[in-house]
């Protein structure tokens, strides 16, 4: 009875998630043995020598396990006594839970082999733990096994009950040698906190002579694993996220104080995809069995949501994500590009029930974060702590000295570093920028070694969208026309694309707008890179162009860059063509603009497209395009909208169903027709929809807005 009681207890832990691992392997069908066997060879095999820098006792101790299942399991495989109507039932079920720990003993030692030496001291305790739940599962299991009813051996036997009798007696263990190295670890994040930088000889002891990290690459590798911990941070989960923050600034600290600027770095390609890595033990086993389903994810990053909130576009994100999104400066919806009105959270109740109400269902582990307020206070995990500023200021100290006064290749890697601190946080971007780096970074983008230039143009865009910084690049005697350059004649696509998201950045400040427009070959370069660049590059060009056309005095000089046939043919684009159909309603107030897109021989052909299959806002300045031509183009150009086929039923379309711009903007251009001498003879089949605009409300509203040329764009800089 008590053994059957055990079993039945043994039973109930199994979840869900594992029942689905059962799934691609029907075990009452094959040879349950000599599956097991196989998979119990194949793990010992790939795991007796291999040598783990953390968790060696446990390691060892967990693969001597696996070593007498596979003797047991070979014996009744060759024997013959394994085969399936021979075993007693009870040993079946047992051994389909040996399955089940044979797969998580290999995804354990995976994660053991494979992480990164201080993630793994960082997981100390927890990844500890998990060793001694596992073998606490197999003591379990070996207390319902019934070893004297399936023919084993008298040595055979004898080895697995020597098994039984560790296991139950074993406890859990954490490496002292290794908690010693954690807390100092811990103590240098301490130093950082309290305004001290640790002492040179301490931080090579550590993680030269104790973690055996011996150069760059191997450091590099340490902080790149760490940073995709913090982008995965689950808010539960030691250390969190503000102190994972710090243990990076301190690595890329020593990064380059013990291993200095190594000349073969230069090489190496900069890539925003990274690697796939492993994450937390708890999540990489779940994920292995389990799919969440698409709406319960982050669009930001695509994890599960324990927090969700709308924010005023109606989007909805994991708390933390977007309050990380919010603090790196952004002011717009990730998802769509739109600007937000307020930075107000709204809790999404029904949608996290929902979840819930899944992970519940699934035995998913589940805990919610609860604020008192909706305000992100309670996510300040998530934010850089004064260790890690700290760091980053003494690293960006020395970055600055080698782009100041290093070799080639030092200044190459310097820039790349800049780059990568310039991502996040206004706070990096500040004290990079008051630590000099501008005037040196102005002077790598005309350097001929296209991994320096092109790190040196987007480290200057990372650092330009905090605002105080546009006025120290625009300042910066050359700097504008140094980008300009690079936009022009950079040595790479990255490079050029780059240099034009610069431009885009700087020209939020309307002041610099007819500056950027004024710098020779900006404007031509950039409606270069819209007719012939990548996605992207048209991307950044048009953004940049739609700018500088919010400025009036700029008009002329777009028109003679031949700024105006380049957003025209965009219109076809649908990529850009929402963009461009609002730079050319910005331009065509100006008589000179109306005169120079009705030139444009594809212009009224490429916005009435844009009125019958673009997106809602690319309809509004689609047509707002049409009316102001209209208002400043004179009759010619009027006429020439009046006869564009199919107008009529685009007009009353966008009256009907258009959004509250666009409706306002269509009753406007259908009155213009109207006062036009054949307006009858071209629209008379309009005349019930023009009534009833002319009767309604959205009348009297246009009447108020007749000098309405407010253009409808939502873009941002996105930090690279």
């Amino acid at each position: 009875m008590a053994s059957a009681a055990i079993f039945s207890s043994l039973r109930r832990r199994r979840s869900p998630s594992l029942e689905a691992f059962l799934a691609p392997v029907d075990l009452t069908e094959v040879a349950l043995v000599q599956t097991l066997a196989a998979v119990s060879s194949e793990l010992t095999s790939c795991f007796a020598n291999r040598v783990f820098f953390f968790q060696r006792r446990n390691s060892r101790s967990l693969i001597r396990k696996m070593e007498v299942f596979l003797v047991m399991l070979e014996y009744l495989r060759d024997s013959g006594s394994g085969s399936m109507p021979s075993l007693p039932s009870t040993a079946i079920l047992c051994f389909k839970e040996l399955y089940l720990l044979l797969y998580r003993s290999k995804i354990l030692l995976d994660y053991c082999a494979q992480s990164s030496k201080l993630w793994l001291l960082l997981q100390n305790h927890s990844i500890s733990g998990h060793f001694h739940d596992l073998n606490q599962e197999i003591s379990t299991l070996l207390d319902v096994f019934p070893i004297n009813d399936v023919g084993l051996s008298d040595d055979v036997r004898e080895q697995v009950e020597l098994l039984q009798k560790h296991s139950r007696k074993a406890k859990l263990y954490v490496d002292k040698s290794d908690e010693n190295l954690r807390l100092r670890f811990f103590s240098f994040l301490n130093e950082f906190e309290n305004g001290r930088i640790p002492n040179h000889v301490d931080l090579k002891l550590f993680f030269v002579e104790r973690l055996e990290i011996r150069d760059a690459k191997s450091c590099r590798s340490e902080i790149e694993f760490l940073e995709e911990q913090i982008v995965n941070h689950e808010g539960d989960i030691e250390p969190t996220a503000c102190v994972l923050n710090g243990f990076v600034a301190i690595t890329r600290y020593c990064r380059f104080l013990l291993f200095g600027f190594e000349e073969d770095e230069v090489k190496l390609p900069f890539c925003n995809q990274k690697k796939p890595r492993k994450g937390l033990i708890t999540r990489e086993i779940a994920q292995t069995f389990i799919s969440i389903p698409k709406d319960f994810c982050c669009p930001i990053t695509l994890d599960l949501m324990t927090d969700p909130v709308i924010i005023s576009t109606g989007q909805t994100y994991d708390r933390s994500s977007i309050v990380r999104w919010m603090e790196e400066g952004h002011c717009t919806c990730p998802k769509t590009g739109q600007m937000l009105i307020h930075t107000r959270l709204v809790p999404n109740r029904a949608l996290k029930n929902l979840i819930m109400q899944w992970c519940t269902a699934h035995n998913v582990s589940y805990d919610p974060v609860e604020t008192a307020d909706g305000s992100a206070e309670s996510f300040a995990e998530a934010l850089p702590i004064k260790a890690a500023t700290k760091a980053n200021r003494a690293t960006t100290t020395i970055l600055v000295q080698h782009l100041a006064n290093g070799s080639q290749g030092a200044q190459a890697i310097a820039a790349r570093e800049i780059r990568l601190l310039a991502k996040t946080g206004k706070k990096n971007r500040a004290f990079i920028a008051e630590a000099g780096a501008i005037p040196h970074l102005r002077k790598l983008l005309s350097s001929l070694n296209p991994v320096a230039q092109e790190n040196s143009v987007t480290a200057m865009l990372n650092l330009s969208i905090y605002d105080r910084n546009k006025s120290l690049i625009m300042d910066e005697d050359g700097c504008l026309g140094s980008i300009v350059e690079v936009l022009r004649l950079g040595l790479t696509t990255e490079a050029r694309e780059n240099a034009a998201a610069t431009l885009f950045s700087l020209s939020a400040v309307h002041g610099y707008k007819k500056r950027i427009a004024d710098e020779g070959g900006a404007i031509e370069a950039l409606a270069g890179l819209l007719r012939v660049g990548t996605p992207r590059g048209k991307k950044d060009a048009v953004t940049a162009l739609f700018n500088l056309s919010t400025h009036s005095e700029n008009c002329a000089r777009m028109i003679e860059a031949g700024a105006v046939t380049a957003l025209v043919g965009a219109l076809g684009n649908e990529g850009v063509a929402e963009e461009a159909a609002g730079a050319l309603a910005l331009i065509v107030r100006q008589p000179i603009g109306a005169e120079a897109v009705g030139k444009e021989e594809m212009a009224v052909t490429g916005l009435i497209t844009m009125m019958r299959c673009g997106t809602a806002r690319g309809k509004e300045n689609a047509v707002a395009a049409l009316l102001e031509l209209c208002r400043s183009g004179g009759a010619a150009a009027t006429e020439r909208v009046l006869k564009a086929p199919a107008l009529a039923g685009l007009l009353q379309t966008l009256l009907f169903t258009g959004t509250k711009r666009a409706r306002r903007k269509a009753a406007s251009l259908a009155r213009v027709f109207q006062r036009c001498e054949n307006a009858s003879l071209h629209f008379g089949g309009l005349g019930v929809g023009y009534a009833f605009a002319g009767n309604s409300t959205t009348s009297n509203r246009d009447s108020r807005f007749a000098n309405d040329v407010s253009v409808s764009m939502s873009i941002s800089v996105q930090v690279l």
